[in-house]
C-alpha cells in the first residue's frame, strides 16, 4: 500500500471518529454547550484538557524550536509546563469553586461591573483569535503536506470538521472528540521517537536514551550530536542560548502567567462536578501533558541529527565535512526532501552549482570554520529548513514505516483541531453568554442563548478559516502574541481577584488595559501595527529591544507587571470593594465544597 493511501485511510479513520462522538454526545442544554454538563469524570477532563492546551505549536512547532536553538529552547518547556502547574495549584480549583461559566463572568462578579467584563471579553477576545491564527495555519500545512491538497483547501477541510462537532455538541461534544484526539496525538507522537531512540542508541526510552551512548560505541548521543553541529558551524547543541538571561526569564515567565491565563483551558475545569474534582483533573491533566512534554527534547535532538546526517553524511564519518564527498548530490536527495519541498516549507537553492548541498551555519561565529567554508567552494548555505516541518517530517527523515508516518499526519491534524475547538468555545462564551446575554438580553431564555451561542460559534469558525487563509503579515509569532496579551491581561485580573480583597473595578478595568496596551504598544513596534507590513515603528522606541533587550516574545511579562502595579494604585485611591464583595473572595479562597455550574448572572 502506498504512503499516500495509508495516510488517506489513518486520518479518514481519525475524522470519521471524530464526527461520530460529536453526534452521539450532541449538547441539549446551554449546560451541555458551555460546560459538558458539569458532570466530566476528572480522568476523561484531564486528557481532554491535555488536548485542549497541546495545540499545534506544541505538537508540531516546540520540538522545532527546541531542535533549533538547543538549550535555549527550554523556554518553551519549562514556560508552558510551568504555566499549567501555576494554573493548576493558583486557579483553577478556585474559579471552580465560584461556580460559573466564562472568565468574563467571573470578572464581572467579583469586580462587581459590566465595563470589567466587558473588558475582560475584549482582552479574551484578543488572546483567542490571535492564537486560533497558528492553529488554522497548522491545519493547513498538516493537510498540503500529507493530503496532497492546497493550504487553503486545508484550510477549509478544518473549518468543516471543527464545525461539524464544536456546533453540534458545544462544550460537551469537544470534551468527548479531545480525549480521542488526546489518544492520537500522543501515539502519534511516542511511537516514532520510540523507534528513533532504539535506532539511535538501542534504548526504548527516549528520555534515557537521549542521554545514553551511540549504539555500538561509548560515546554518549549528546556529545556526538554537539560534534556534528560544531562541524557545521553552529553552536553547541547543548549550551546554546540565544539572548540575555534576562530575557530567557522573562520569556519564561511570559509563557507561564500566560498559559495560567488562556480562557479556553480554564474554561476545563468548569466542566467537573466538585473543587476536588477539579484538583484531581489537573493532576490527571500534568501526567498527561507530561507524557509529550518530557519526549520533546529527545523528539527534537534525535530529528537535528537525523537532518543532518542525511544531509551531510560525512559528518558521521572520518572524513572532513569540507570534503565535496561529505555532501548529498541534490539530484539524489531522498524522497521526504522533495515531498516537503512542494509544502515551501523545505527549499534548495544550489548557491555553488556544484551539484551539492551544503547545510551550514553561513553566520557562525566560529572565522576559522568560514575560512575553510570559503575554501571548500562554499558559497552560503543552500538549505532553507522550516522549523516546523520538524516533528511532521521526523518518521520519514528517519525512515520509519508508512503507517507511523500517517499516524504523526493524524498527530498533527488532532492537536490543531483540537486546540482550535477548545478556543471557539471560549469566543463563543465570550460573545452569547457574556455579551449578548450578560450585556444586552439579561433576560434571554435558555433555548434563545443556547441558538445565539451556536450562531456565535457558526460565526467564529468563519472568522477563524478566513484569519488562517490570511494571517495578519505573520503567523508564527501570533502565538507567542496570544500569551503575551493574555500574560498582561487576564492573569493579573484573575490572581488579584482571587487573593486580594481590596482591588477595586476601577483597579482591576485601569490594570487590564493599561497591561494590555504596554504590551500591544511594544509588539507592534517591532512587528508592525496589528503585523501589517510596513508599519513598524521600532525606531521611535530606541530600536529593537531596546528595553534591556527584551523581545516582543517576552514582554507579557512586563505587561504584567505594570497591570500589577496599575491596579493597586488605583486600587488605593478609590473607593474599596463592598463588604459582600470581599466576603465572596474570603468564601472563594476556601477550598471546600462547590455548587452546581450555572450560567446566571
Amino acid at each position: 500500500m502506498s504512503l499516500q493511501t495509508t495516510i488517506f485511510i489513518v486520518v479518514g479513520i481519525t475524522f470519521a471518529l471524530y464526527i461520530g462522538i460529536a453526534i452521539w454526545a450532541r449538547a441539549r442544554s446551554t449546560s451541555d454547550f458551555y460546560v459538558a454538563g458539569g458532570s466530566i469524570h476528572p480522568i476523561a477532563n484531564g486528557m481532554a484538557t491535555a488536548a485542549d492546551w497541546m495545540s499545534a505549536a506544541s505538537f508540531i512547532s516546540m520540538a522545532g524550536m527546541i531542535s533549533y536553538m538547543g538549550y535555549g529552547g527550554g523556554v518553551f518547556l519549562m514556560g508552558w509546563t510551568g504555566g499549567y502547574v501555576l494554573l493548576a495549584m493558583l486557579l483553577a480549583p478556585y474559579l471552580r469553586k465560584f461556580g460559573k461559566f466564562t472568565v468574563p463572568q467571573f470578572i464581572r462578579d467579583r469586580f462587581y461591573s459590566k465595563s470589567a467584563s466587558v473588558v475582560a471579553v475584549v482582552c479574551l477576545l484578543l488572546a483567542s483569535l490571535t492564537y486560533i491564527i497558528g492553529q488554522m495555519t497548522g491545519v493547513g500545512v498538516a493537510f498540503s503536506r500529507f493530503l496532497g491538497v492546497s493550504s487553503s483547501t486545508g484550510i477549509y477541510i478544518g473549518m468543516g470538521i471543527v464545525f461539524v462537532y464544536a456546533v453540534l455538541g458545544g462544550m460537551k461534544g469537544i470534551t468527548y472528540t479531545q480525549i480521542a484526539q488526546y489518544c492520537v496525538l500522543i501515539a502519534a507522537y511516542i511511537i516514532p521517537v520510540v523507534f528513533i531512540s532504539i535506532m539511535l542508541t538501542g534504548n526504548p526510552i527516549p528520555q534515557i536514551g537521549m542521554g545514553s551512548n551511540m549504539s555500538g560505541t561509548d560515546v554518549s548521543f549528546l556529545t556526538r550530536l554537539n560534534q556534528v553541529v560544531t562541524d557545521l558551524g553552529f553552536n553547541k547543541y547543548t549550551t546554546d542560548l540565544s539572548g540575555s538571561k534576562l530575557n530567557m526569564f522573562l520569556f519564561t515567565l511570559s509563557l507561564m502567567i500566560g498559559t495560567a491565563g488562556l480562557p479556553h483551558v480554564i474554561m476545563r475545569f468548569f466542566t467537573v462536578k466538585t473543587v476536588a474534582a477539579a484538583r484531581r483533573s489537573a493532576g490527571y491533566a500534568l501526567i498527561f501533558i507530561a507524557l509529550l512534554y518530557t519526549i520533546a527534547p529527545a523528539v527534537a535532538g534525535m530529528a537535528r541529527y537525523n537532518l543532518h546526517t542525511t544531509v551531510t553524511p560525512g559528518v558521521v564519518t572520518s572524513q572532513s565535512v569540507f570534503d565535496p564527498e561529505s555532501s548529498i548530490v541534490g539530484s539524489e536527495r531522498p524522497d521526504w526532501m522533495l515531498r516537503w519541498e512542494k509544502t515551501g516549507l523545505l527549499e534548495w537553492e544550489d548557491k555553488n552549482n556544484d551539484g551539492r548541498i551544503q547545510y551550514y551555519n553561513d553566520q557562525s561565529s566560529d572565522q576559522e570554520f568560514l575560512a575553510n567554508a570559503e575554501t571548500a567552494g562554499w558559497q552560503g548555505n543552500e538549505l532553507a529548513v522550516n522549523a516546523d516541518i520538524i516533528v511532521m517530517a521526523n518518521p520519514e527523515i528517519a525512515m520509519l514505516p508508512n503507517w507511523v508516518i500517517a499516524l504523526v499526519a493524524a498527530g498533527g491534524l488532532a492537536a490543531a483541531i483540537s486546540t482550535a475547538a477548545g478556543l471557539l468555545m471560549a469566543i463563543s462564551s465570550a460573545i452569547s453568554h457574556d455579551l449578548v446575554k450578560g450585556i444586552f438580553k439579561p433576560k434571554m431564555s435558555d433555548k434563545n442563548e443556547l441558538i445565539v451561542g451556536k450562531i456565535a460559534m457558526s460565526l467564529s469558525v468563519l472568522l477563524a478559516g478566513w484569519l488562517g487563509l490570511n494571517p495578519p503579515g505573520f503567523a508564527a509569532g501570533t502565538v507567542a502574541l496570544a500569551f503575551g496579551i493574555a500574560a498582561s491581561s487576564l492573569f493579573p485580573a484573575l490572581m488579584m481577584g482571587i487573593f486580594s480583597k481590596k482591588i477595586s473595578k476601577e483597579g482591576a478595568i485601569a490594570g487590564m488595559l493599561s497591561g494590555l496596551c504596554v504590551t500591544l504598544f511594544y509588539v507592534f513596534a517591532h512587528k508592525g501595527i496589528f503585523f501589517v507590513p510596513g508599519t513598524q515603528f521600532v525606531d521611535a522606541i530606541g530600536g529593537p529591544n531596546s528595553f534591556f533587550g527584551i523581545t516582543p516574545e517576552a514582554f507579557g511579562a512586563v505587561g504584567a507587571g505594570v497591570n500589577f502595579i496599575v491596579a493597586i494604585i488605583v486600587s488605593k485611591r478609590t473607593k474599596e470593594p463592598p463588604i459582600e464583595i470581599q466576603e465572596l473572595v474570603e468564601s472563594v479562597r476556601v477550598p471546600r465544597g462547590s455548587g452546581t455550574v450555572h450560567g446566571s448572572h
